[in-house]
């Protein structure tokens, strides 16, 4: 897939590229034994309809039905809908096993439509509100009676947390912004910077506390949710992060970004906060409203050179036309489509929030003219008022939200004054990049304002969780919708070979396909093409699988009757998805949709089939190969690293349903003998272990106090090293040295050590010039007794870069001087001879050389270059005497497997180069033990499993 953030953009000097975790904010991912993959199990097979009343389809985890449908079940029509649903699922209790629909589920959405009404059910565990926990209940509602015709969901009836937090909101905002500091320096291998004195000068970024939730893993896991929001002061990016602390420890179990883009997976826009966005936007609207106004039919040159009729209005207090629909949703109090000119305005601008001093595009007379086509305004007014006809005609919707909400464009956003090739909704409103030489203003795809527009759409129905597998059938079905009412409106046939494009209409020169972002007829199944990958990339692969299941979809529209199969799609979006639905319930209410359609045997066997060509059947997660060696199984962790050493692997892991506190574990890398709980069970988070074969150290949270604990393998009691309210990273140990990071408020960092039993206090490093708050030392590695680490400071107003060596024994320090001392010095690693280290040179294009120096700070070389078509762009380093490892990504605009973090290893000399495994999906982390074995967390399975190899596994073909 093609990512679409800038094209192009300032190249600079930011405060740093701290990709330490090796994407370790990657590690987020959460499997489907746990939240936002899968909450049914994959082999949970639909009963038959003769099983019980009608069809009945059990969930895993929970004893309430994930889907029950072709009853005809009479309830009490008085009173309200949500209330007569609660009075269905109370009465038959024994069916449902929700103790106490009354007290337990909050109506939150009806939607009726002729006879028919569907209620929607937020279910809250003593009070907290349970992520994701939704049940819908369908009904017929004619001359005065109700029948239940079928109930869907997720109510997740094993919750015993207890609802009283220990951790407050102060501490919860800080942890929350500190995760999201390092989940975006995870993330800053490539693209353009500010300069590090404008870093400095950036504005931090803030966190709103928004209450408890639940998430419903095993017996519940109570936390603080948490929004944290701003731009990642490094690259100006906005950002929009939902995190959640564990409301016991303060430990960051899920985070996953909010920003909803059309392409993948850029961070360059946002989904803001769609309160405080619409509040501003309808004083902003009923400003320019304010004097009197009379609609009018304008017309415009679309970018395709087409003459199109705009609906407009003449504005009194302007005196001139502008681009505001008043004909379209006469019904509705908001009565309102209108476009914006953005141009001048930045992305982080304009995600979340409604800029100052935008207005709607205006003209002296209704004809617009080539300013109002080159922004691509003509365009986003014509797309957005034929697919708000779209969704009025063929599914009887009024406006996104399906009760009239005024649908608002913002055209011409830019990067920071440069292109801008992305698009996205806010919650608000479509906010649309600029373009480029070679792509035109996102606007001007009727796929991608449709695409846009239908993420509207999914947030006021089935709201799928923007992360994992939901998030994937979040972007389908945008895609689904926006493919579709491009191809009616351009009369372009389902057997044309270029029916399943998305945005190939949007470029200059390119041809249709390779301009196209997605094809949703590209023909991707689960067994050969499913990405595991963590919530740090691309949420969880939400644009990166999306066309496994759009590509179902697209199967069923090419096979039945196109409005029939729109039909289904939207029904069971609307009537039978909820939040953390992943494929295979997806599937489930595709079919479900289809036969409350009363589709025919052969069109229900030709849905079946579209799906099954596509690989989405029971049991499919347990489909994926591997090369490598199992060590741990389903760690179910999240943001935390392992570590080896001495022939020893040390990991954190939960329990099998992830509801445990993490626990540390370490066992002998060559897979022989048990592994050994190294940490207490007792409700503390253990992360980030490492070992050098005699000792483990690691951090545990707990409320306020995060402390850095060892122990020796061979047993004996846990040691506090140091407590701080602030974290460590970049742990290392041997023998008695532990050698880490030190974090303080605002991104402060210094690299430490402390000698176990000699020093009462962590021994900071300092930079070898300056103050600042990008004047420090960072990460640091060990070995035999020297502490490597990067140098980062000012001489002469400007910022350099070198790297440090510091005899810890004798105090002595030896400094690499580089010659490229404004190439950002990242990650290291020590050996008996050398220091290794990533470089990144040119921050246009993110890529990093692989370089190698003796520890007497002489012969610099590189062993993987920056340039040409061996770079990459590195985010984590280790290394033994006898291998360097890197976990890097190619430099590719486009994302596909190969392009993910992969682990490539070189010789010392950088002679031999290969992949450490051929493992399809993301790999995470990278520890180095002995000779060529490298341990690491691998998503393949999408689950994080820790897994090793002893040798290479070269060139993966």
């Amino acid at each position: 897939m093609r990512s679409t953030g800038a094209r192009s953009g300032r190249a600079g000097r930011s405060g740093r590229s701290r990709a330490q975790s090796g994407i370790s904010g990657a590690a987020a991912l959460i499997g489907a034994a746990a939240l936002v993959v899968s909450a049914v199990p994959a082999h949970a097979d639909p009963a038959k309809p003769g099983d019980g009343p009608g069809q009945v389809i059990p969930a895993g985890r929970t004893a309430t039905p994930a889907l029950v449908r072709g009853i005809r079940e009479p309830v009490a029509a008085s009173g309200s809908p949500a209330d007569a649903a609660r009075g269905h699922l109370a009465e038959k209790k024994g069916r449902y096993r929700i103790a106490d629909p009354g007290r337990d589920l909050r109506p939150v959405q009806t939607l009726s439509s002729g006879t028919t009404e569907t209620v929607r059910l937020q279910q809250r565990h003593r009070g907290v509100e349970v992520l994701g926990g939704q049940y819908v209940v369908r009904m017929e509602h004619k001359d005065g009676k109700r029948v239940v015709t079928g109930t869907s969901g997720k109510y997740f009836t094993g919750l015993k947390a207890a609802t009283t937090p220990d951790v407050d909101e102060e501490l919860a905002v800080e942890r929350a912004v500190g995760a999201t500091e390092d989940r975006l320096a995870a993330q800053r291998a490539a693209g353009p910077r500010k300069s590090a004195d404008d870093a400095e000068k950036a504005p931090p970024l803030t966190g709103t506390a928004r209450g408890l939730v639940v998430l419903p893993k095993g017996e519940g896991v109570l936390t603080q949710h948490v929004t944290v929001r701003g731009a990642d002061p490094a690259t100006g990016r906005p950002v929009l992060q939902e995190v959640y602390i564990d409301a016991r420890s303060g430990y960051p179990v899920l985070q996953y970004s909010a920003i909803k883009t059309f392409g993948a997976p850029s961070a360059d826009a946002g989904k803001g906060k769609a309160a405080d966005a619409s509040r501003t936007a309808a004083k902003r609207t009923a400003a320019a409203a304010d004097g009197p106004q009379d609609g009018a039919t304008g017309t415009g040159v679309r970018l395709d050179g087409k003459s199109v009729d705009l609906q407009v209005t003449k504005d009194a207090t302007r005196n001139e036309y502008v681009m505001r629909d008043l004909s379209r949703m006469r019904d509705s109090t908001h009565n309102e489509l209108s476009t914006w000119d953005a141009r001048g305005k930045s992305v982080d601008e304009t995600s979340g929030t409604w800029p100052e001093g935008v207005k709607e595009f205006g003209s002296a007379d209704p004809a617009f003219g080539k300013d109002a086509t080159e922004s691509g305004a003509v365009d986003a007014h014509w797309a957005a008022g034929k697919v708000y006809d779209y969704y009025r005609t063929v599914h009887g919707r009024n406006s996104l939200n399906g009760r009239g909400m005024a649908i608002r464009s913002l055209v011409g956003v830019s990067y920071w004054g440069m292109p801008y090739v992305n698009a996205f909704w806010d919650g608000t409103k479509m906010v649309y990049g600029n373009g480029d030489a070679e792509y035109r203003p996102l606007s001007a795809g009727l796929d991608v304002v449709g695409h846009e527009m239908t993420h509207g759409v999914v947030e006021n129905s089935a709201d799928l969780v923007y992360a994992g597998q939901s998030g994937a059938m979040n972007e389908a079905i945008a895609d689904y919708f926006g493919n579709a009412i491009k191809n009616d409106a351009r009369g372009v046939a389902m057997d044309d070979p270029d029916s399943g494009l998305l945005g190939e209409s949007l470029c200059r020169t390119k041809s249709p396909r390779d301009c196209a972002f997605r094809d949703l007829n590209d023909g991707r199944t689960t067994s050969k093409s499913f990405l595991g990958v963590g919530f740090g990339t691309d949420n969880g692969g939400v644009h990166l699988n999306s066309t496994i299941f759009s590509g179902a979809l697209w199967d069923i529209r090419q096979d039945l009757d196109k409005t029939l199969a729109d039909k289904i799609v939207y029904k069971a979006l609307t009537e039978y998805m909820t939040p953390l639905d992943g494929f295979t319930e997806g599937r489930n209410a595709v079919l479900a949709a289809a036969k409350d359609l009363k589709v025919t045997d052969a069109q229900l066997r030709t849905v079946e089939r579209s799906f099954n060509a596509h690989g989405i059947v029971p049991g499919w997660e347990l489909a994926m190969g591997v090369d490598s060696d199992q060590l741990l199984g389903r760690v179910n962790t999240n943001e935390s690293r392992a570590g080896a050493g001495g022939g020893w692997w040390a990991a954190s892991k939960s329990n099998d349903d992830g509801t445990e506190a993490y626990s540390v574990w370490a066992g002998r890398t060559d897979g022989t003998g048990a592994p050994k709980l190294i940490s207490p069970n007792d409700g503390r988070f253990h992360v980030d272990p490492v070992t050098d074969g005699k000792t483990v150290v690691w951090m545990s949270y707990k409320g306020r106090d995060i402390q850095l604990l060892a122990r020796p393998l061979a047993g004996g009691p846990v040691k506090v090293l140091a407590t701080s309210r602030y974290r460590f990273t970049s742990l290392a140990v041997e023998g008695k040295t532990v050698a880490f990071e030190l974090h303080g408020r605002r991104g402060y960092t210094a690299a430490a050590y402390l000698r176990m039993g000699q020093d009462d206090e962590p021994v900071r490093i300092p930079p070898s010039a300056g103050t600042g708050r990008f004047n420090r030392t960072n990460y640091p590695s060990l070995h035999n007794g020297r502490i490597a680490f990067a140098d980062e400071h000012r001489v002469d107003g400007a910022y350099r870069n070198d790297v440090g060596i510091l005899d810890v024994a004798t105090g002595n320090r030896t400094t690499v001087k580089l010659t490229d001392a404004a190439a950002e010095a990242g990650p290291t690693a020590i050996t008996g001879k050398h220091v290794f280290w990533l470089s990144t040179p040119d921050y246009e294009t993110g890529l990093t050389a692989v370089r190698r120096a003796d520890l007497d700070g002489g012969n610099v070389v590189d062993i993987s270059p920056a340039t040409g078509k061996d770079a990459l762009r590195g985010v984590l380093l280790t290394a033994s005497d006898e291998a360097v490892t890197v976990l890097a990504q190619t430099p590719d605009t486009q994302y596909r497997n190969e392009t993910l973090s992969k682990l490539w290893q070189f010789s010392p000399d950088g002679a031999r180069k290969g992949r450490v495994s051929c493992n399809r999906g993301e790999q995470l982390g990278g520890a180095a033990d002995t000779g060529t074995r490298v341990v690491w967390t691998d998503a393949t399975t999408g689950y994080t499993d820790l897994v090793t190899r002893h040798r290479p596994a070269g060139n993966c073909g």
